[in-house]
């Protein structure tokens, strides 16, 4: 057991270094992920991920597979589609998540376009999927330095963002703080985002905070549990996903979402908050 759980992050700098950034996106990101889908912007961080790629295409194009410019691109990138998408759902008779949905494709398809026009099928698959088993220095630093950030925003903002996420009409009578607090999570957002794309790619960001949450949310509906849960999950789901890498020699990104994917579906089936199995149970319990 020793062998398959614990030795190939022992013997392997690789291993640890995959597993150290992968924890670092998961306590990150699933707390950010319950608050998505508790204000039911799941799909939003989806665009928002994919809004990433061109600005982060961008920086590949002037300075190649450079950490900080792709960053930096990614990070403007974001919050500039996050904004017109806002803009154009307040100004138009397009709905947010149309505008969102129409982003999302033109981003994917730009971004895209840029990395191919200078670089290889491998840079372009870099891109997509991440490389968490090739993580160096600079880059765990980001991943440590989002994780801390997020979580110091996240614990100066929980009061007035749990009331912005469950009550927003009565935080706008009591404060004026429901505008500031929407922008700078939607920057945590972004940042994340940018975080997790240099780990796991942009087409698998999003999932490190959608996945974890969603299971969670099938076994509580309490708020700091929900946080404590998906986080969990996101750890554990990081943990297997990179030891089914190892021995089976798979992708490690995907497989780390894939494991989520199976917890989530478990979670389904099996919740106590909602799960297919108590749904079935109460309706008996309440028929006898």
């Amino acid at each position: 057991m020793y062998d398959i759980l614990i030795a190939p992050f022992i013997e392997f700098e690789f291993m640890r270094r995959a597993l150290v950034g992968a924890s670092a996106l998961a306590i990150a990101g699933a707390p950010i992920g319950v608050f998505l889908l508790l204000r039911r912007m799941s799909l939003t961080g989806d665009a928002m991920a994919h809004a990433v790629l061109p600005g982060a295409a961008i920086g590949y194009l002037f300075a190649g597979l450079s950490l900080g410019a792709m960053s930096a691109g990614g990070m403007i990138a974001g919050c500039l589609v996050a904004l017109a998408a806002g803009a154009v759902a307040r100004t138009t008779s397009l709905r947010e998540d149309a505008s969102l949905a129409a982003f999302y494709l033109i981003s994917l398809a730009l971004g895209v376009t840029i990395v191919s026009l200078r670089g290889s099928n491998v840079d372009l698959l870099h891109v997509l999927f991440g490389s968490v088993l090739a993580l160096d220095n600079a880059t765990l630093i980001l991943l440590a330095a989002v994780a801390s950030l997020t979580l110091v925003g996240l614990a100066i903002l929980y009061r007035p963002l749990v009331l912005e996420t469950l009550d927003p009409a009565y935080l706008g009578s009591i404060s004026r703080a429901g505008g500031p607090t929407q922008l700078i999570f939607l920057g945590l957002v972004v940042m994340n985002l940018v975080g997790a794309f240099q780990a796991l790619g942009t087409l698998l960001a999003v999932g490190i905070m959608t996945l974890p949450a969603a299971t969670a949310r099938l076994w509580t509906n309490d708020m700091t549990l929900t946080i404590v849960i998906a986080t969990l999950v996101g750890l554990i789901s990081s943990w297997i996903g990179l030891l089914a890498s190892y021995q089976f020699g798979a992708p490690s990104g995907p497989l780390i979402i894939l494991t989520a994917g199976v917890f989530y579906l478990v979670s389904i089936v099996l919740g106590r908050s909602g799960g297919l199995l108590r749904g079935r149970f109460s309706a008996r319990h309440l028929e006898a």
